[in-house]
């Protein structure tokens, strides 16, 4: 007996880690950062308390709901790829059943927690969210190298939703936050992409990195999207949203940005490419705890 309740719980331990791996839990961290910035700089502060927390509930569990859909999309394709072969679903430690059950609930509970307890317009945000993650970007990905882009617009959705949350609108603020997430995304990916490129390829991604044999088209877009960053993050300065400080330091880390991805394009080595990726990862919270800092303590 003693026996059968220890396998019994290493079997729920298991089948618990599983289910909460589909969800794809620092992507969903990482958006209830930026739905809570959204939120914070639309209010001024995180108040009301309550519907921030709502605010959040809700974004996380489209967000993760989303995440278990585009795993059950995308399991047969993952089976073929080193790094995602071991996962719950392309191993069968999972059915697709429950998956696309899970998900579903998932999505439907939290735009119905944003719906009645936040507003409509939260709601319709998350819910678009993940109609473009799960049926349009996870898709594309197999049709067309521009997946990149419409990927870009449920990546940059989660501030827009929390200022959404805090006002009940969208304003030029929520805009400028949503234009530096979009732009933002395209260096970050790549570095990823070209990083794992061969992966892409024998999952039947069509990753621009994958497809692009020379280099010459990834390396474009690098450093079109690098430059656009300079005057994209000075956007909340020039309309107010932010002042003097916030400009300079967005924009000294956008410098970097470009910088990281001159040296990748022309390097175009692994080094370089995990370069260009540790800067992404330190430009996105740094600008939006500028944008904090400059609204509460300058």
């Amino acid at each position: 007996m003693q026996t059968a309740v220890i396998h019994s719980s290493v079997f729920n331990s298991s089948m618990l880690k599983d289910y909460a791996s589909l969800t794809k839990p620092r992507i969903g961290f990482m958006v209830l950062v930026s739905t809570s910035i959204g939120y914070f700089l639309g209010a001024g502060s995180l108040e009301p308390f309550p519907k921030l927390l709502f605010t959040l509930l809700g974004t996380f569990l489209c967000v993760a709901g989303s995440a278990v859909l585009n795993n059950f999309l995308e399991r047969d394709f993952d089976k073929k790829m080193k790094r995602t072969a071991g996962r719950a679903l392309p191993s069968g430690r999972i059915t697709p059943a429950s998956a696309l059950s899970f998900g579903t609930t998932l999505v439907l509970c939290g735009t119905i927690i944003l719906v009645v307890q936040v507003n409509l317009l939260t709601g319709f945000l998350a819910l678009l969210s993940a109609f473009l993650y799960v049926l349009v970007y996870t898709p594309l990905k197999r049709i067309t190298w521009l997946n990149t882009m419409i990927g870009a617009i449920p990546g940059a959705l989660p501030p827009v939703g929390g200022w959404a949350a805090a006002t009940g609108d969208i304003s030029l603020g929520a805009l400028a936050l949503f234009l530096i997430m979009f732009i933002w995304q395209h260096p970050h990916f790549y570095s990823i992409a070209w990083l794992y490129r061969n992966d892409y390829r024998d999952g039947g991604f069509q990753m621009l990195p994958s497809v692009d044999t020379t280099g010459g088209r990834t390396a474009r877009h690098i450093m079109l999207f690098s430059l656009a960053l300079l005057p994209a993050s000075l956007l909340p300065t020039i309309i107010g949203m932010s002042g003097v400080v916030y400009g300079c330091g967005a924009f000294g880390l956008s410098l970097y940005m470009l910088y990281a991805g001159y040296v990748f394009i022309s390097k175009w080595d692994e080094l370089s490419a995990r370069g260009l990726l540790h800067a992404s990862l330190l430009y996105l919270p740094l600008v939006l705890l500028l944008a904090v800092v400059d609204a509460t303590v300058i």
